[in-house]
């Protein structure tokens, strides 16, 4: 699913929120003049596997936020070396929404010279407006061959793909970001530099998810690490973990001083929680919750989205990941639930929604619980073999995935 990002100015749904970068823009470095003109705001969408980001933009303006500027809607991850070789899966996952006037991507690589000539792409083919560049995954597919959140160990080789992206988006005036975690595990924590890294590259702001690739989706997220991020560089830093509330990211910016936040876990099942961000920010009162009737009818409207997107069939298996995050806390039975979960038509998905009470109101119990995976803290995080012998890994030779999507 796509990442979001809140705050005002840079502004997109597998987890983050931002404030106006054009409050901040003055304190950008002289050699990221040009990224100051980035399209994120206080509060940003992360990009999350799995998520077609064009539906849930068009969920998003259902849900009453496309109007309130509640950021930047980032797509999902997609592979460097899959877009400049042509991939079709790749390709096929960079369609945009006719509601999205900022066309922001995240781009994932481990070769700097894929990842500029992927970059050149995005700007001169698909007319991209931001790109984001993926250093937090924490999956072990993805770090086993020294990708997502274990590449920033390799400082070195982290400056090179930061350049090269930076270098290759300059003429077209885009804007370049990155997102990371805190390091590999506690032992090996690579966040200080990774922002300083940004900065003297050129990138327009990072974002920090606050914990660790051995921690994944488990325990609490460290704001004082985003504290801390903010304090040592000039660039904007948007922070990330554990927003489940409007109340969250307005608390999580006031504490650690971050320019904005990046929302994704905490949007699964409340497409309306950008709705809710935009306001806060806007020093608004926030919407009433909705009831069990208006989620019902979310509910609706985003499996057709999806059926008219893959077809019937696929559309509607695809939908059935979101029933729970939908009902959570609901009294909707175990019967129903499960039926919810198996429907293959709109038809059948009717029918069983006609059944829900409408008038039942928004389980209140249910604010600021976790929503999404969380897990358990790893024991090892996995490594391509010797990864951890050097931390330069300038013109370390990493083997690039061709494929996106996961």
């Amino acid at each position: 699913m796509p990442e979001a990002v809140a705050g005002g100015s840079i502004g997109q749904l597998t987890d983050g929120d931002m404030i106006r970068l054009d409050a901040v823009a003055g304190t950008l470095q002289t050699d990221a003049e040009l990224n100051s003109r980035a399209p994120f705001g206080p509060t940003n969408s992360a990009p999350q596997r799995g998520f077609a980001r064009p539906l849930f933009s068009a969920l998003r303006a259902s849900a009453g936020s496309a109007e309130q500027g509640a950021g930047l809607y980032v797509c999902e991850m997609i592979t460097s070396r899959g877009l400049v070789e042509g991939d079709q899966h790749t390709k096929d996952m960079l369609v945009f929404d006719e509601l999205e006037t900022t066309r922001s991507v995240q781009l994932y690589g481990t070769d700097p010279v894929y990842v500029g000539k992927a970059t050149e792409i995005l700007c001169a083919e698909y007319g991209v407006a931001h790109i984001d560049l993926n250093f937090g995954c924490p999956v072990p597919k993805v770090t086993r061959k020294g990708g997502g959140g274990a590449l920033p160990w390799k400082r070195g080789l982290l400056a090179d793909i930061l350049e090269h992206a930076v270098r290759a988006a300059a003429p077209y005036g885009v804007p370049v970001t990155m997102k990371t975690r805190k390091g590999i595990d506690e032992d090996h924590l690579t966040y200080l530099d990774a922002g300083r890294i940004a900065q003297e590259s050129g990138c327009a702001a990072i974002a920090l998810h606050g914990r660790t690739v051995a921690q994944a989706y488990s325990g609490r997220a460290d704001w004082d690490a985003i504290g801390e991020l903010a304090a040592s560089v000039d660039i904007p830093v948007l922070g990330n973990g554990d927003i489940w509330e409007a109340a969250d990211a307005l608390r999580m910016v006031e504490e650690t001083g971050a320019a904005g936040v990046v929302v994704g876990r905490g949007c699964l099942g409340r497409p309306w929680l950008f709705r809710d961000l935009a306001a806060a920010f806007a020093g608004e009162e926030v919407a009433t919750l909705p009831t069990l009737g208006e989620v019902r009818d979310m509910m609706r409207r985003h499996a057709e989205l999806l059926c008219q997107h893959m077809g019937e069939e696929r559309g509607c298996k695809e939908f059935r990941k979101h029933v729970s995050w939908y009902l959570k806390g609901f009294a909707a039975g175990g019967t129903m639930r499960r039926s919810l979960g198996l429907v293959s038509t709109l038809a059948d998905l009717d029918a069983l929604l006609a059944d829900l009470d409408p008038d039942e109101p928004f389980p209140v119990a249910e604010l600021g619980t976790p929503r999404g995976r969380q897990g358990s803290p790893r024991d090892r995080v996995v490594l391509p073999e010797g990864w951890l012998d050097d931390a330069d890994g300038s013109g370390c030779a990493v083997e690039e995935d061709l494929h996106s999507g996961g």
